[in-house]
């Protein structure tokens, strides 16, 4: 079958009551209908038929057959493979931008931004790595050879869909391992125009299987499945600990990337006119849905009215709205469940004395129907709040005052997580020696542009095991030694 890519054509469309398994669209045996939602109209734009775990048995046996030919591929090889698909997602990339925008509310011009070119990106940073990577060492007469895994069964979330897709099956597909792949049912279209760009780059059958359906029925199937020798998961602390516990049997190997309250603290030397602006707009991001999303912006105590009013007015300049409008910044969040979590969230803030300086409760002004969560922006947050605490995936941002960088370092390390962090100085000697001091398995200095190399993944409760670049790439590999090679 060849989709036609526009969102919503009729091949696509068929695709919803198919898996894609062993090289083909193969009708699934399930009978639940899930809706996928626009969530800035609230309406139904497609209905996904639900896998079941028969069909993930046929999928499961696919990559099974597939795995030793394509581990026995060359470098070279599997490089062709994934510049095909590199070049494939370049060319399609104003579809899957515009399928973004339907399926899970991301504002077009940050989908064609951000989404699509950083999704991209991955597939490129794992050509870089599986080009210099040395697959065998010497070390007097040991050589230690690292060999894919085997069968992968990943799994990915909403709120990045396409862009956690590629941070998985690139590397995978780089290292030699053959993917198993469920999406979220709340945002599966990108991920059929994905195995649709797949198929066209000519992988071999059964290299790359695609089964939609539910956490409990396809992803708990997944963990336990004795064929499958890892599992990833991108997801909620809940969701990749039910993974964790039902893979768990079969010892297979488990990376988690997870959830994050990540810190951003603001030294007293920073500029703030300039860093109070960015640091807002980054924790908005993507409407404030990215588990490393940094809200909660720690200040020095005397700066503390100045903070505030910068983020009064870097909040009052965000235009939110459509989007498909070319001008939204924010479009809505991605779905009624996670709309009413922020508002539940936000109504805590209130209820533990938060001082609430701009945003709250309810729709953004205007707008009768889409899932629009006002930009909010609490103060005289402390750490014994909920919303210091907790994830809450929405544009909410927590400021937090500290008097000297002590008590700010502990202010950023006192959490349950540990997956990203920010430090904001003119003194890179300082920015640096507080970054070393942070918990968190990313530190970014002063706003930094994204790198695809960097390793991505947390402390604590947000995860285990790293992805990108190469520590990413490794998570796919097993380690031989051969004792007595030379």
């Amino acid at each position: 079958m060849t989709l036609v890519l526009d969102p919503l054509s009729p091949a696509l469309l068929a695709c919803l009551d198919h898996a894609y398994i062993d090289g083909q669209w193969l009708p699934v045996t399930g009978s639940e209908r899930l809706p996928v939602i626009d969530p800035s109209r609230e309406t139904v734009v497609a209905r996904l038929t639900g896998a079941t775990g028969a069909d993930l048995d046929r999928a499961v046996a696919a990559a099974r057959r597939a795995f030793p030919a394509f581990a026995a591929t060359s470098v070279a090889q599997r490089i062709a493979w994934l510049e095909r698909i590199e070049a494939l997602m370049q060319e399609r990339a104003e579809a899957l931008a515009r399928m973004l925008t339907l399926e899970m509310g991301a504002a077009i011009s940050h989908a064609r931004a951000a989404h699509v070119p950083f999704a991209i990106a991955h597939v490129r940073a794992a050509i870089d790595v599986l080009a210099a990577y040395p697959f065998e060492t010497l070390r007097g007469t040991t050589a230690t050879v690292r060999e894919p895994i085997g069968v992968c069964g990943l799994i990915t979330p909403w709120n990045w869909p396409l862009y956690q897709i590629t941070a998985k099956v690139a590397p995978a597909l780089a290292a030699g391992c053959t993917i198993v792949l469920k999406p979220s049912e709340l945002s599966p279209l990108n991920a059929i125009m994905f195995a649709q760009i797949l198929h066209d780059a000519g992988l071999p059958a059964g290299v790359f299987n695609l089964v939609n359906g539910t956490g409990p029925e396809i992803g708990g199937a997944m963990a336990s499945h004795p064929d499958i020798d890892m599992i990833s998961i991108t997801g909620s602390n809940r969701a990749g600990v039910l993974v964790a516990q039902a893979a768990a049997p079969t010892v297979k190997r488990v990376t988690q990337e997870l959830g994050g309250k990540s810190p951003n603290v603001l030294l007293p030397d920073a500029d703030f006119e300039t860093v109070v602006a960015s640091g807002v707009m980054t924790a908005f991001r993507n409407v404030g849905q990215s588990c490393s999303a940094p809200t909660r912006m720690i200040v020095p105590r005397d700066r503390l009215a100045q903070v505030e009013a910068l983020a009064i007015a870097t909040v009052a300049q965000i235009r939110m709205g459509d989007p498909l409008d070319e001008g939204t910044v924010l479009g809505p969040i991605a779905n009624q469940a996670q709309f009413n979590r922020v508002q539940e969230m936000i109504e805590a803030g209130l209820a533990d004395g938060a001082r609430l300086i701009c945003g709250g409760l309810g729709r953004l002004e205007g707008l009768s129907q889409g899932f629009y969560a006002r930009p909010t922006v609490f103060s005289g947050v402390t750490a014994d709040m909920r919303i210091a605490q907790e994830e809450i995936f929405g544009p909410v941002l927590s400021i937090m005052a500290y008097d000297d960088v002590d008590e700010a370092v502990a202010m950023a390390n006192d959490t349950v997580y540990g997956l990203g962090g920010h430090v904001q100085s003119r003194d890179l000697e300082q920015a640096r020696a507080v970054a070393r001091r942070i918990r968190t398995g990313q530190v970014h200095i002063n706003h930094p542009a994204w790198d695809a190399h960097a390793p991505f993944g947390g402390y604590k409760r947000s995860g285990n095991g790293r992805e990108y670049g190469l520590p990413g790439f490794e998570d796919y590999l097993e380690t031989k030694a051969i004792v007595g090679f030379a």
